[in-house]
C-alpha cells in the first residue's frame, strides 16, 4: 500500500501541478486512509464503495468538519483514479462517493479603513520595509499567500504596474499593482540587497537572505496587526477578501474580479463578497431595462 502511495505522490509532484501544500493535504489524507485500512485489518485499498463511505462517516462522528471531509474524497478520487490507470484496481468504487454539503461561510471583513491602519507604519530596517511592501501588494493586486511567498524578481514589472503570478493549476495571470503597492515595492527592493544571498531570485527574502516562507508571512501580519491596534486577527487570506469586496463594491464587475483572484468559478468568487441584498438590488434596478421601479408620482397625481 506504501508503494501504491508513494508512486502516486511522486507522479504528482513531478508533473508540477500541485502546490507543495496541496501535495501535504494529499500525503495526509491518504495517509490517514492507509492507517484506517491497517486498523480495519484490511491488506489492499477497499475495492468497494462501503469500506470508503464508512471512513469517512467514521470521520464525521469526529468531529471533521464538511471542508476536511470534501477534501478528504477529492484526495481518495484521484488516488483511485491514478491506480485505475496503473491497472492496479479494476473498478473506482470512489468515483461516485458523495462529502456532506459544506456551509458557504463568508469570511471576516477587514473594512477600509482597517486595511489602510494596517499600512500606515513607518519604516525603519530592510524587514520593516519588506513587511511594508508584502502588505501593500497583498491588498493591491489581491495574491494568494502561496503566489506571494512563489514571487521571483522577474515576475515583478514596475513600470507597467504589473505582476505575473503562478496560481493554482499551473494557470499564469497578470494582475495590476496599485500605487501605494508600487511605491513601497521599491522602496523594499532598494533595501533588498542588504539581505539576500548572491543569485537568490525571490522578491521577499527572510533575515538570511532565503526565500520567505508561508509561515513567516502569517506571523509578519499578525503582528502587524496588533502593533497598528486592528481589533481583529489579520492573515493573508483576510486582505485577498478585503482586496476582492472592496473592489467589487467600487467596481460591481464580478466577472473582472473573478480574473483578477485567477478564479476558475464565479460561483467561487461570489462567496468573497460582502454586499447585502439591497445593495445588489440597486444594482439590479440600475442595470436591467425592465426592472426599473416605479417613481411615486407627486401628490394630486392618479
Amino acid at each position: 500500500m506504501n508503494d501504491d502511495l508513494e508512486g502516486f505522490l511522486t507522479g504528482l509532484e513531478r508533473g508540477q501541478r500541485h502546490s507543495a501544500h496541496t501535495l501535504a493535504a494529499y500525503r495526509r489524507d491518504l495517509g490517514a486512509l492507509r492507517d484506517w485500512c491497517a486498523a480495519q485489518q484490511l491488506e489492499s485499498w477497499p475495492d468497494s464503495a462501503p469500506p470508503l463511505q464508512q471512513w469517512l462517516a467514521e470521520g464525521y462522528t469526529r468531529g471533521l468538519n464538511p471542508r476536511t471531509l470534501a477534501r478528504r474524497l477529492s484526495a481518495v478520487r484521484s488516488f483511485y483514479r491514478h491506480l485505475r490507470q496503473t491497472g492496479r484496481i479494476g473498478h473506482n468504487p470512489a468515483q461516485h462517493l458523495r462529502a456532506p454539503r459544506r456551509a458557504q461561510s463568508l469570511p471576516a471583513l477587514l473594512d477600509p479603513d482597517s486595511a489602510n491602519r494596517l499600512m500606515e507604519d513607518r519604516p525603519q530596517t530592510p524587514l520593516q520595509w519588506r513587511d511594508r511592501a508584502l502588505c501593500e501588494l497583498l491588498y493591491s493586486s489581491g495574491l494568494r499567500l502561496s503566489e506571494l511567498v512563489g514571487l521571483d524578481l522577474t515576475d515583478l514589472d514596475l513600470a507597467t504596474a504589473e505582476v505575473r503570478v503562478m496560481g493554482k493549476g499551473s494557470r499564469m495571470r497578470q494582475v495590476p499593482v496599485g500605487r501605494k503597492a508600487c511605491e513601497a515595492l521599491e522602496a523594499w527592493l532598494g533595501r533588498r540587497p542588504q539581505l539576500a544571498r548572491a543569485g537568490e531570485r525571490a522578491v521577499f527574502v527572510n533575515h538570511r537572505g532565503a526565500r520567505l516562507g508561508p509561515r513567516s508571512v502569517q506571523r509578519i501580519l499578525a503582528q502587524r496587526a496588533i502593533t497598528q491596534g486592528l481589533p481583529q486577527h489579520v492573515h493573508p487570506h483576510l486582505l485577498r477578501h478585503a482586496f476582492a469586496t472592496h473592489l467589487l463594491e467600487s467596481s460591481g464587475d464580478l466577472r473582472a474580479v473573478q480574473e483578477l483572484l485567477g478564479h476558475q468559478r464565479l460561483s467561487t468568487t461570489q462567496i468573497y463578497t460582502h454586499l447585502d441584498f439591497q445593495h445588489l438590488a440597486q444594482g439590479y434596478d440600475r442595470a436591467h431595462p425592465r426592472a426599473h421601479r416605479r417613481r411615486p408620482k407627486p401628490d394630486g397625481m392618479q
